[in-house]
């Protein structure tokens, strides 16, 4: 898919968002010299987009030193505040490296029910499949048999082997003979599955300490990438669901989902700032093209409904 296409898409998924944004900072500005009363209801338009309170008033601030015409066009401020934004997600915007060395590179994909993590894992095979690697999937979520399943499709889409066991089979088990399959067979990226897990429940997130543990014993430096894929519609729940889960295990980095279908498009500019996590790719679709590398330039500016920088 061509750059230009992508932008489209992620632009039209993060319409909500930046319609928001933009007819907000409309109806703030008015005809109106930007004053602390304009800078104020700016920074509560963002906290609304689930930026968070402490990402809005540092870019608010940010405005503030700056210096503005008598009649400001609400578009400049719109430019600003996705600049800065571009600046701020920049440091963590990363994507996946796969170390050859490692064989294999092993990631591990955990999140809540619901946020996307097969369908992530699907489309993360098949896009490393066209890069020439050669990949495994594990089907870790041997809770659902859906999740089997759903897995096993996407397998044969990426012409990946699928490691499976019955529904209700040992998770940590099915892990460990997936570690020794991919071994053997010598496969660059092995990408594990999981049980959805409530953040919550204790006990569901002692198990997948346990998947990681059984993991260590193959190979002490993987998993290589514990990628936690949270869904975008959720909003601010999801620095909850980061905070626990870094409290059970490694995370090394963020998949972000469903970008197309919430007004909180913000909420990974929150989590930025917050956590200092990589974010390595997001979602605005089910279609395997719908999950790209993440560009903190497209982003901010689809954020704020800005067009890309080459178009006039």
């Amino acid at each position: 898919m061509s750059e230009e296409s992508w932008i489209g898409r992620l632009r039209a998924g993060l319409s909500k968002s930046s319609s928001k944004l933009k007819g907000g900072i409309a109806d703030i500005l008015g005809s109106h010299k930007l004053d602390q009363s304009e800078f104020d209801q700016i920074e509560d338009l963002l906290i609304t987009a689930d930026l968070g309170p402490t990402t809005a008033a540092t870019l608010v601030n940010g405005l503030r030193k700056r210096s503005f015409p008598a009649e400001t066009d609400e578009k400049a401020v719109r430019e600003l505040l996705a600049e800065d934004i571009q600046k701020l997600l920049e440091p963590i915007a990363k994507p996946l490296v796969i170390q050859p060395k490692n064989r294999p590179h092993v990631i591990l994909v955990a999140g809540v029910n619901g946020t996307g993590k097969t369908t992530t894992i699907g489309k993360l095979a098949k896009q490393f499949v066209n890069q020439g690697y050669t990949v495994m999937l594990a089907a870790g979520d041997t809770f659902r048999a859906a999740a089997i399943e759903q897995l096993s499709i996407w397998g044969d889409r990426a012409t990946a082997p699928v490691v499976s066991s019955k529904q209700g089979a040992d998770a940590s088990g099915l892990v460990f003979e997936a570690m020794e399959k991919a071994r053997a067979a010598k496969t660059d990226i092995l990408l594990i599955d999981t049980a959805g897990r409530l953040h919550n429940k204790q006990e569901l997130m002692v198990e997948l300490q346990k998947i990681v543990r059984v993991i260590g014993k193959q190979d002490e430096t993987a998993p290589h990438d514990c990628i936690l894929v949270l869904d975008a519609t959720t909003g601010q729940n999801a620095h909850a669901q980061v905070e626990v889960f870094r409290n059970m295990i490694f995370v090394s980095g963020l998949v972000l989902t469903k970008l197309d279908g919430t007004a909180h498009g913000g909420v990974l500019v929150a989590l930025a700032e917050r956590f200092s996590l990589p974010v390595h790719a997001v979602g605005v679709g089910e279609g395997i093209d719908d999950l790209q590398t993440f560009s903190p330039r497209d982003f901010a500016r689809s954020l704020f409904g800005l067009p890309d920088r080459s178009i006039n």
